[in-house]
């Protein structure tokens, strides 16, 4: 069963319960006030007939007997038909035929003997009598405050299919029970056509409110089909998608909202996740590409050690001249070997995120010894140092310095002598600016953009006999990066390249990436 559906129920069942509830106490309440006003009725009667019993007739007795004060014996009266042609019967039957039409009488004696009767006549001269006990019992006082003890009770007809009547007893004085009996034939009727006006405004209140509830439970519902619709969108893959008609104020609106902040994540996650595949196979082909030319890098050092391992054993050991070029050859390539393992083992433990040493770095005195160092390795390329007054920061002195080796063992590398190089050092706000430039050839943007790729070179220039293995500047950046430091590379003004490193004055984390 849907939702719909199941509100819908519960609205009816409700609705059903609310309608009931009015309706059985409307019914007992107009039942018991017209109840009520047959009691009072009976009552009214119950006092007129008692005074008539007690008053004398004709010659002062009571119920027209004798003079001298004695009473007519009950029954000795001749019965004496009323005008619908019912008898009235014993002594009472003048005053009896005075009482209302369909009123109902009855005189006994303390034993229980029926002393005076009239019977309930209807229209047309049917004769009904109530059903009456033999011994009526439960008279209190509390039904008649203040007067005789009675008792008030329902009972039927003795006729099949007779109206039902309304019974008042009162014991009254000299130990005789007076009985008195009202049809409820009215009372039925009005109550009839109350419970039939009752059905017929109890289903139509259902009817009209299962169409304004439907009606309601269908506008009620619509942001849970936005939900739905939102959420069949996201399940196709559109992960942008957000639900309508967040609000604090409703429960919709606050599932709306959660329901959002929970796509957002799964966006996010699905975002870095995404973001996260792309790195692995842009880290996959990376290694494959470091692998590759660390391979190629490493084969040509060794095929050197191998061809020269080779002219030994061809007998150079006997020739003096050529086994001490041999033996040249195989420190020059071994040593070429080592520092290609250095290079890469100290890429390798930058990439791993090593601590590095964490002490006060003075850039200008460091960048003076790296600047008398390159001019006395390559006199023919002039380095000249402009600071203006002293810049610290904190980090790995030696590695800072190799930062500096690699920049100006670059210019040397790819420029031709001559071309001089200007190191500058400044401070600008929380920032240490170290500037490595050149007049030499330059370099074009897009070589700019891979220049700290690994293993990358930028022209025929930089082969593997004379250009280096091309891990200098990888090594500069990941130094660089270790330091929460940037660097770039850039064309400069007027010809030449400018290389720029960024460290914070205050010193970057112990480690990165």
């Amino acid at each position: 069963m849907s939702l719909r559906t199941r509100l819908l129920v519960a609205l009816g069942a409700v609705a059903f319960v609310a309608l009931l509830v009015a309706d059985v106490a409307t019914y007992s309440a107009l039942r018991s006030f017209l109840i009520g006003r047959v009691d009072q009725q009976l009552q009214t009667t119950h006092e007129s007939i008692e005074l008539a019993l007690e008053a004398p007739r004709g010659g002062g007795s009571p119920l027209g007997g004798p003079p001298g004060g004695g009473t007519t014996p009950i029954g000795s009266a001749s019965d004496q038909p009323d005008q619908d042609g019912c008898a009235a019967q014993g002594t009472a039957a003048v005053l009896f035929q005075r009482l209302a039409q369909g009123t109902f009488v009855e005189l006994r004696s303390s034993t229980g003997t029926v002393t005076a009767e009239q019977s309930y006549c209807e229209r047309g001269g049917t004769e009904l009598q109530p059903r009456l006990p033999n011994v009526i019992k439960g008279f209190t006082t509390a039904a008649n405050p203040g007067g005789e003890p009675t008792v008030y009770f329902d009972t039927g007809s003795v006729q099949k299919g007779g109206s039902s009547f309304r019974v008042g007893a009162s014991a009254i004085s000299g130990g005789d029970i007076l009985v008195i009996a009202l049809p409820l034939s009215d009372v039925d009727g009005t109550l009839g056509r109350l419970l039939e006006i009752e059905l017929a405004v109890t289903g139509g209140a259902l009817a009209l409110s299962s169409l304004i509830g439907w009606w309601l439970v269908r506008l009620g519902l619509r942001p849970l089909a936005a939900i739905e619709r939102t959420a069949a969108t996201v399940a196709q893959g559109e992960l942008g998608h957000r639900v309508p008609g967040e609000s604090p104020k409703t429960e919709v609106g606050r599932l709306a909202a959660v329901l959002n902040l929970m796509l957002g994540r799964i966006e996010g996650a699905f975002a870095a996740r995404d973001a996260t595949l792309a790195d692995l196979r842009q880290s996959q082909g990376t290694l494959r590409r470091f692998v590759s030319d660390a391979s190629q890098e490493l084969r040509t050092p060794l095929a050197a050690v191998s061809a020269y391992a080779e002219l030994f054993e061809r007998g150079a050991d006997q020739r003096p001249e050529d086994l001490g070029r041999v033996m040249t050859g195989i420190r020059s390539e071994t040593a070429r070997m080592g520092q290609l393992v250095d290079d890469l083992l100290l890429l390798a433990r930058m990439d791993e995120g090593r601590p590095l040493e964490r002490a006060q770095v003075e850039l200008v005195a460091l960048a003076a010894e790296a600047v008398d160092a390159a001019a006395t390795v390559g006199p023919d390329w002039p380095v000249h140092l402009s600071a203006a007054e002293p810049v610290e920061v904190v980090g790995d002195r030696a590695r800072l310095r190799q930062v500096l080796d690699n920049l100006l063992s670059n210019v040397r590398a790819h420029t031709p002598p001559g071309t001089a190089a200007t190191v500058r050092i400044e401070a600008i706000d929380d920032r240490a600016v170290c500037q490595v430039s050149d007049d030499g050839p330059g370099i074009s943007p897009d070589t700019a953009e891979r220049i700290f790729e690994r293993f990358y070179r930028t022209d025929s220039s930089r082969t593997r006999s004379s250009g280096g293995s091309g891990l200098g500047l990888s090594i500069v950046a990941a130094i660089v990066a270790a330091h929460d430091g940037t660097v770039s590379a850039a064309p400069r003004e007027g010809g030449g390249t400018v290389f720029t490193v960024t460290l914070p004055r205050g010193g970057g984390p112990a480690a990165s990436g």
